[in-house]
């Protein structure tokens, strides 16, 4: 005979032989309906609903063979004595998570031989007296709604009888104490509309200035670089400055202390450099950047070599050169011109082997591999099998580098470092695509690919395949061709800025979903 038939039996010889010598009469309502009722026990069977007013000296309570579906919250409210509890061999398909509250006393439950799918978090919040639990013969789907029962079986001084999965097909029929809770993937994310900022956009970067995180935007037909800041206040996102930047293509950021610069890359006119020599005061003017170099920037990014900040600016014109400028007293000056005549598109710093690395992309030819040696940068390698490539961006994961390389026509692709080469990973279908960026946020690594004509993609890696896995879309009409995408946390929150060249800038949320509650 089966626990449950024990302590079925037991509870039946308590109804048989409660009282003795005069029968014991509970007071008048404190017996419902088809249970039968002794001075501390009640069996109820074949009832439609679930039965009420129980008298609250009840030691022992049993439901059999009734017809009822649903338990709902403080079903058992009053009955603080309660020991033993069995609703077996009904047809329950819903139990609320606070079902059982106030049963302090409980120590014996039996929820065995129902149609229960799943049971809800927290269901035995409250029950520190339970020492057995029967939960076998329900229809268990062995998903991320049991994982939270996987974790809380090994916590509790209880002896827990579970069953077997009821699926999913992979799952059916394998016990639930034999199933491994490390192997649940239950935790989901999703990026939601936020804000919309104002004007066309070609860069977004984000920096931390004074212990507060800003964004700062490149929008070139506003010619403006526009710094944001977090108003707690409002609790969204306002400006905070803007800088003078008529056909600006990268705003970059560079803090030193109390000091802000910004790198404004212009077409036309000339590239600037701005400067706030403390934070009471505002931006100015401070250098032209070599006006004779950068002919045609189109792209800038910041890289520090032998302690000292540099900015490099790749130079898009069939006359100029992506061009190095490192810090020398006040100002930056140009170190070293690479990669002349070769009409550059996008340039990435990267470390690899301990030492600083470039990889320029060009409209000539396909993406070029410099590495730090004797001062300056010397060309390593070339990519192969990677023409017509618009950008490139990296990312870290796993003690890997990974190279995300941009292309508008045929597939965007993945790469990976194997000490010597970057080697193709994974190739994904783009179509009219300027940016495949990715980014750290929280504990997810990310990557999106934008689109002009189409949805951009979200990918997540997934660190067991090793691979960038479909997450979710985004697209018109909010988001129309992307440009650059940066993140920020400010205020617990974290934030995807989405620049874009044919609207707004748009501001998305990171939104944590726990799919096993």
């Amino acid at each position: 005979m089966g626990g449950a038939g024990i302590l079925l039996l037991l509870l039946l010889l308590l109804l048989a032989g409660a009282g003795v010598g005069e029968a014991w009469r509970p007071p008048k309502g404190k017996c419902p309906l088809r249970c039968s009722c002794s001075k501390d026990s009640a069996l109820c069977e074949g009832s439609p609903d679930l039965p009420e007013s129980f008298s609250p000296s009840l030691l022992s309570l049993l439901f059999t063979s009734n017809s009822f579906s649903v338990i709902e919250d403080d079903a058992f409210a009053g009955l603080s004595h309660l020991q033993y509890l069995f609703i077996e061999d009904n047809e329950i398909g819903s139990i609320s998570k606070n079902a059982l509250r106030g049963l302090r006393s409980l120590t014996h439950l039996s929820l065995a031989n129902n149609q229960l799918e799943t049971l809800p978090r927290f269901l035995f919040r409250g029950l520190e007296t339970l020492t057995h639990v029967d939960l076998r013969g329900n229809p268990f789907q062995c998903d991320c709604r049991v994982l939270w029962l996987l974790q809380w079986i090994p916590t509790v001084n209880a002896s827990v009888g579970t069953g077997a999965c009821a699926g999913p097909t992979a799952l059916a029929h394998m016990q639930l104490r034999h199933l491994d809770p490390k192997t649940f993937k239950c935790r989901a994310i999703e990026l939601s509309w936020f804000q919309t900022v104002g004007e066309l956009a070609l860069g977004a970067e984000a920096f931390s200035y004074q212990g507060e995180p800003h964004i700062i935007l490149a929008q070139p037909f506003a010619g403006r670089c526009l710094i944001l800041t977090w108003d707690y206040s409002l609790q969204r996102f306002r400006p905070e400055e803007e800088l003078s930047a008529p056909s600006v293509v990268s705003c970059k950021p560079l803090v030193l202390g109390p000091r802000l610069f910004v790198l404004a890359a212009r077409l036309w006119g000339g590239s600037q450099l701005w400067a706030r020599p403390g934070p009471d005061l505002r931006l100015a003017p401070m250098q032209a950047l070599a006006p004779r170099r950068l002919l045609r920037p189109n792209d800038a990014e910041l890289l520090w070599l032998e302690g000292q900040p540099c900015f490099v600016v790749a130079d898009a014109s069939k006359a100029g050169s992506t061009t190095l400028l490192c810090r020398d007293g006040p100002g930056f000056y140009p170190r070293q011109s690479l990669h002349a005549w070769h009409r550059d598109t996008d340039v990435e710093p990267l470390e690899l082997d301990g030492r600083p690395h470039l990889l320029l992309a060009s409209a000539s030819q396909r993406p070029v591999l410099f590495h730090w040696f004797g001062g300056r940068f010397e060309r390593r390698t070339d990519i192969p099998e990677a023409e017509d490539v618009y950008a490139t961006h990296h990312f870290q994961a796993g003690g890997d580098v990974f190279l995300c390389l941009t292309r508008y026509i045929g597939d965007s692709m993945v790469m990976r470092w194997d000490g010597s080469m970057f080697r193709l990973l994974q190739q994904l279908p783009s179509r009219g695509a300027h940016v495949f960026q990715p980014l750290l946020i929280a504990k997810d690594q990310l990557a999106i690919l934008g689109s002009d004509f189409a949805f951009s993609q979200v990918f997540r890696l997934d660190p067991d395949k090793g691979l960038l896995e479909p997450l979710q879309e985004l697209g018109p009409p909010a988001l129309v061709a992307p440009r650059a995408f940066a993140h920020i946390t400010t205020a617990g929150r974290r934030f995807l800025f989405a620049a874009c060249f044919k609207g707004p800038t748009q501001i998305y949320q990171h939104h944590e979903l726990d799919l096993s509650a």
